[in-house]
């Protein structure tokens, strides 16, 4: 599996998967254009919109009506590093459920792939023109 990142100016960077192109920006108050969600914004998200997948085809596969299905989430700051602290999901759904399918949609919800990709954390390589191509030297001094 592979994605781009590709500069756009300012603070903005897209990111090119497949046919898509998202793309993330810094808010005015940080320097940016907010021409997108910022990098952090999209990181909540991804774990939002998982668990609402998630939970979704476990109402489809119950026969639990989801339309209308929200998931929210609201996340704070740490510090050292600077990094997401915190991140609290709520789950909306238009229907009451049983005692018995809510603690098992609410496992489901905790098995979304986003949220285990954090719980067991990945190696994350970064490396520096890992190519063998030839890039313009930039002298910092």
């Amino acid at each position: 599996m592979k994605l781009s990142v590709l500069y756009h100016g300012g603070t903005r960077y897209d990111i090119l998967c497949g046919k898509h192109r998202v793309v993330t920006d810094q808010p005015v108050a940080d320097g940016g254009q907010d021409a997108g969600p910022s990098p952090v914004e999209l990181f909540v998200g991804s774990i939002a919109s998982c668990i609402g997948y998630f939970v979704g085809q476990f109402c489809a596969r119950h026969d639990i009506p989801h339309e209308g299905l929200s998931v929210e989430a609201e996340w704070s700051m740490a510090e050292n590093p600077h990094r997401v602290g915190q991140v609290d999901i709520s789950i909306h759904l238009p229907h009451r459920l049983l005692p018995e399918l809510k603690d098992r949609l609410l496992k489901v919800a905790h098995g979304c792939t986003v949220h285990q990709s954090m719980a067991l954390t990945p190696t994350i390589g970064i490396r520096l023109n890992p190519r063998s191509h030839r890039v313009p030297e930039v002298n910092l001094a």
